[in-house]
């Protein structure tokens, strides 16, 4: 079992630092996931771990070995790519076979992990087949394929999924699970920009913005306690709803006050020193429901837009508390309402989140 091991790790393009000294330690069998905004660097960590990309400082370390200057090839990686990236004129059997061939394998050797992998990757019907001739399912779990024939000890994935429609991205994605279950020695790094991805299939998410590394963690940890604001809107799909309040009480359990003079408490603690300062409260669409007609409300707003989804529905409210971005709400099943009715929310408590002026959550402070 291999694990990868990033210390200060950077990477500057001409004057321009993209990635400012990446700290990380990536155990042995783990499968982590790189999420983050387009731009903020996370397929560009991964060339570098393959050696794709040159460092521009730090040290990348794989089996205890700094790989700094180690060629691609002898780093015993293998690479997965968006574009599959098949020989079009091999046939399924020689693209997976051709890395060993090159690596002047045995010829039984190399029919043995050919067909090893068609098996456990269910494409052995089609080993004879050109990759013209197959899905664009079929094709990825080639190139997936092609990776396990290599015997790595790290499989790194650049957004692999991000070229199949819906339906094959669910049925490869599960593939990967399985692939993650049948080879759970092997250490696996995974990019990607879809958070049912991330959230399905990570030990531990790595999400990045800026060049800089926001929060590592468990899925449902970054989902269930961010540590910033960032985390909380980028985890989540709709996003966390954000608001402004002002402190007016601190202690074990903090009161805050909304723009329109409602108060009320949030189980987090806070230091006397913040009181009468700006905060954010946020949370989630599925934590929020509507109010009984006895309940006493946490807002209330118009409905501006219903999105019927079958088992959800998501309403946006429009009210005196909001800013910018409307409230985002998500209930289970149909909901009768429509645009321009007045609706009353209360939010289950200890879902409450809150953050400081500077966006860091309380509850990490």
């Amino acid at each position: 079992m291999t694990g990868v091991s990033l210390s200060k790790v950077k990477k500057t393009y001409g004057n321009v630092e993209v990635l400012h000294g990446i700290d990380l330690e990536i155990e042995p069998g783990e499968f982590v996931v790189f999420v983050g905004p387009s731009g903020c660097g996370k397929s560009t960590l991964l060339r570098m771990i393959a050696g794709l990309e040159e460092i521009s400082g730090g040290n990348i370390s794989i089996d205890g070995q700094v790989v700094n200057n180690v060629p691609p090839s002898k780093r015993g990686i293998a690479m997965v790519f968006q574009s599959y990236a098949l020989y079009p004129h091999m046939s399924v059997y020689d693209n997976m076979a051709f890395g060993m061939r090159i690596a002047k394998e045995s010829k039984e050797e190399i029919d043995r992990r050919v067909r090893a992998a068609a098996e456990m990757l269910q494409i052995t019907p089609y080993l004879d087949r050109l990759p013209k001739a197959l899905s664009g399912g079929q094709r990825q779990r080639v190139a997936i394929g092609r990776a396990i024939c290599r015997d790595p000890k790290v499989f790194l994935f650049d957004e692999p999924l991000s070229n199949l429609d819906a339906a094959l991205r669910v049925a490869t994605r599960i593939e990967i699970a399985k692939l993650n279950e049948k080879m759970a020695d092997t250490t696996m790094i995974y990019v990607t920009h879809d958070q049912v991805e991330a959230m399905t299939l990570a030990d531990r998410i790595v999400v990045l913005s800026g060049g800089y590394i926001e929060q590592v963690g468990p899925p449902l940890e970054l989902y269930e306690r961010p540590s910033n604001l960032f985390v909380a809107q980028f985890i989540g799909s709709p996003a966390m709803n954000i608001v402004p309040v002002t402190i007016t009480q601190t202690g074990e359990t903090t009161e805050v006050e909304l723009n329109d003079g409602k108060r009320f408490e949030v189980p987090v603690k806070t230091p006397a020193e913040d009181k009468g300062k700006k905060a954010s409260f946020g949370v989630r669409p599925e934590d929020v429901r509507e109010a009984t007609s006895d309940e006493e409300f946490l807002f209330e707003g118009k409905i501006s837009i219903i999105e019927a989804l079958g088992e959800v529905t998501l309403i946006y409210i429009e009210g005196d508390i909001i800013e910018d971005e409307p409230i985002i709400i998500k209930l289970p099943g149909i909901h009768k309402g429509a645009a321009g009715d007045v609706m009353r929310f209360v939010a289950d408590p200890t879902k409450l989140h809150l953050f400081d002026e500077k966006g860091r959550s309380y509850l990490y402070r």
